[in-house]
């Protein structure tokens, strides 16, 4: 930092104690979520790490406390919806995480059944089959080791400014490419370098603290929440690719880039709303004033922000995510989730869903075309799926074609599908199906012309 950035930032309202307090947590931050190290045979960000170690130790018990969650939750709610008891509707905390609409209500009963029948191995296969409801439950129970720690270390990420100062030094370079703020890049490399699910939560965050709008929630949740690294190497591994991992991933990032400044220029993305969350309204302003560097400024807008965050603050708003998403999500993997999966391993809707991109494959010479087509569609449904698929086949190249497709498809309905849906951003199923259906038609020529140029 020059002289003259000092001096400017000294002559704003920012103390020496606030840019301190920035740089220290911001740092712990940025080591935490953006920052991977070596652990096992491949890379993690130490949030990644801290979820595994919790997950090693509590994992077996979660499926007790995930029972007792969704079973309660489902009485509560049902008796909140008819009946409205002064017990829940005096409750502020109570009355937000159990009132429901009747789509949501249906959900949490669903999803009640559900992870009874899978718990005591009640019903038919195809629900409590460890390859449908069973899933559902190991997903909802890992949940709970990413929300011990993502809700109580998001806010080193979110709060204390690391997002206004990367905001305010790459808007210019961000928001010309992907019509977001630079901010956002923040939620990219927390995707690449840790969990989906972690950077759409982050971004569901930042819009209802006034940081993005309605668009730019949605752009950044259905374009920049990729995959992590690991799980990319460990679909190259599942379908026996892991030999080219530096080619399949290098793809993903191209096309990955591509697609993330085509798709938010059509429909349905550029027609969802600019508005900003009503409850707080626009809070972000990443343009720099005239008469101050790019560098000042955006240390004194980070400052000023981690100036306000406190520690009661971070627990709070830990404890409000935790419990909100717990309350409000799992019901849904459990009941949509398990519905989807199937759908999926026991009905023929995908193949004859996928039949015509079958067509599409083979019109660009993909060999296996129909076969193995099926891939490009379960994707929707859970991330693990098109994997399983392409592993029994031989065909090395479309293995590498769908194998990248699956993971730039983004859209998970199991995984961040009902996180983007269950939140106050306003976009909806259609419109995820929508983008999941433009991210394969544009992304497979993409894939197939990288494949050419470097198999």
């Amino acid at each position: 930092m020059s002289d003259s950035d000092i001096g400017k930032i000294e002559k704003s309202n920012v103390r020496a104690t606030d840019v301190v307090k920035f740089a220290i947590f911001s740092l712990i931050g940025a080591l935490l979520f953006l920052f991977p190290i070596k652990y096992g045979n491949s890379f993690n960000i130490p949030v990644g790490i801290g979820i595994d170690f919790v997950k090693g130790y509590i994992h077996e018990y979660t499926k007790y406390i995930m029972l007792i969650f969704v079973v309660i939750n489902a009485i509560l709610t049902t008796i909140n919806y008819f009946f409205k008891p002064n017990f829940i509707q005096e409750n502020k905390w109570l009355n937000k995480v159990l009132v429901a609409t009747p789509l949501y209500l249906v959900s949490r009963i669903i999803g009640a059944i559900v992870i009874v029948m899978v718990f005591f191995q009640l019903g038919p296969e195809a629900v409590i089959s460890g390859s449908t409801g069973g899933t559902m439950l190991d997903l909802t129970m890992s949940l709970v080791s990413v929300l011990l720690v993502i809700s109580y270390t998001m806010p080193l990420i979110t709060d204390f400014g690391i997002m206004e100062f990367s905001g305010v030094l790459i808007r210019s370079l961000v928001k010309p490419l992907f019509t977001v703020p630079g901010r956002s890049a923040v939620d990219l490399m927390t995707s690449w370098f840790g969990a989906s699910n972690a950077a759409v939560l982050l971004t569901e965050r930042q819009y209802n603290t006034g940081y993005y709008s309605g668009r730019e929630a949605a752009v950044i949740m259905t374009n920049f929440s990729l995959v992590s690294i690991p799980f990319c190497y460990i679909v190259a591994t599942i379908i026996g690719i892991e030999n080219l991992f530096t080619p399949f991933y290098l793809t993903i990032v191209v096309v990955g880039f591509i697609l993330a400044a085509i798709i938010p220029r059509i429909p349905p993305l550029n027609k969802v709303t600019e508005d900003y969350n009503k409850e707080t309204g626009k809070v972000i302003n990443e343009t720099v004033p005239q008469g101050k560097s790019k560098f000042a400024y955006a240390v004194e807008t980070a400052s000023l922000r981690a100036k306000d965050t406190t520690f009661s603050d971070v627990i709070k708003q830990g404890n409000d995510m935790f419990f909100s998403v717990i309350f409000g999500l799992a019901p849904i993997i459990l009941s949509w989730g398990t519905i989807s999966l199937i759908l999926v391993e026991f009905t023929p809707v995908f193949n004859i869903l996928a039949y015509p991109f079958g067509f599409y494959l083979d019109i660009l010479g993909v060999e296996g075309a129909f076969e193995l087509s099926p891939a490009t569609l379960v994707g929707f449904a859970d991330m693990f799926i098109p994997g399983l698929i392409l592993a029994p086949s031989k065909i090395i190249e479309t293995k590498f074609i769908l194998g990248i497709l699956s993971l730039v498809q983004i859209i998970y309905l199991t995984e961040v599908g009902v996180i983007i849906i269950n939140s106050k951003v306003p976009i909806g199923f259609k419109e995820l199906l929508f983008v999941f259906l433009e991210r394969t038609v544009i992304a497979i020529p993409l894939i197939v012309l990288m494949t050419k140029l470097l198999l």
